[in-house]
């Protein structure tokens, strides 16, 4: 039985175990060890450890044929000290075969509303970003020295039922007016679980896949949608230029970016069918 080691055990992971651990044989990083009841129920051995300290990773030496990376960079600085850590980590004794790495769309910076494949140059311009995309750039050169197989799955805003901007809209904060809005990407954390078990089985070696859905939405007609299913107001509309002011510059930095990702290539190299193909459909009255 293969084993898999977890780095990073939130929402999407414990959305993942259950579909991986008929299989496979589960351990997961756990820095806190408050979590680890959380990890057993869900079939997952927590590994005591922490990415910002090098010296606990010691555990992970030839533990796991595959390691899924969920865990976030670090909050400041300009490279990812935790995937150093981690990939140090594993090149000691027998490397993992597989390494499945979970980046933003971010890494591609505002696109001004274009349409945007895998092959388009990154151009990351958020500091949450630049260490996404520093993120890869190791994970991509240890695949190469060590003989591994890497894919990144680059992924937009994950939404579920209990994933929803819903305290924003009774906040009433504002969105953009339509004619200035951004375009978003969107996918559903049931379906990224998915698209996880998905890629162990088809990825390419050394690929790169947007896991975004069909939607094809600006952000102001996303909290539309959302205040529709749920009987909320609508957010107010403002110029671009008065959302700025108005709004934290990190949500601002969030908002500001415009693309629309393409999912062709997930759909046929990891032959994934979305059960929630738009938000629409998912936000429909079960």
């Amino acid at each position: 039985m293969a084993r898999i080691l977890i780095v990073g055990c939130g929402d999407i992971a414990l959305r993942a175990a259950p579909l991986l651990n008929k299989h496979h044989r589960l351990f997961g990083l756990a820095r806190n060890r408050a979590r680890h009841d959380v990890l057993r129920q869900a079939g997952i051995t927590p590994i005591p450890g922490d990415l910002d300290d090098a010296r606990s990773l010691h555990r992970l030496t030839g533990l796991a044929h595959i390691v899924l990376h969920f865990a976030p960079p670090p909050g400041t600085g300009s490279l990812d000290t935790r995937t150093r850590n981690l990939l140090a980590a594993l090149s000691h004794g027998a490397p993992p075969r597989h390494l499945i790495y979970i980046s933003t769309s971010g890494v591609y910076g505002d696109c001004a509303g274009a349409v945007v494949e895998e092959t388009r140059p990154l151009n990351p311009q958020t500091p949450r970003a630049k260490l996404r995309a520093d993120a890869e750039c190791q994970i991509r050169d240890w695949a190469a020295r060590n003989g591994a197989s890497a894919c990144i799955l680059r992924v937009p805003g994950i939404y579920a039922s209990d994933r929803l901007p819903l305290e924003r809209l009774r906040a009433g904060t504002v969105a953009i007016a339509h004619e200035e809005d951004s375009y978003t990407n969107h996918i559903h954390a049931d379906d990224l679980a998915r698209i996880v078990l998905a890629a162990l089985r088809h990825a390419k070696p050394n690929r790169a896949y947007h896991t975004s859905d069909n939607s094809n939405l600006k952000m102001g007609e996303y909290f539309d949608a959302v205040a529709e299913a749920f009987g909320l107001p609508r957010p107010p509309r403002l110029p671009r230029t008065e959302v700025q002011r108005a709004v934290s510059p990190a949500l601002w930095s969030f908002m500001n970016e415009s693309r629309r990702m393409t999912n062709a290539r997930m759909k046929k190299e990891l032959k994934i069918a979305l059960r929630y193909p738009t938000v629409e459909e998912a936000l429909k009255p079960a």
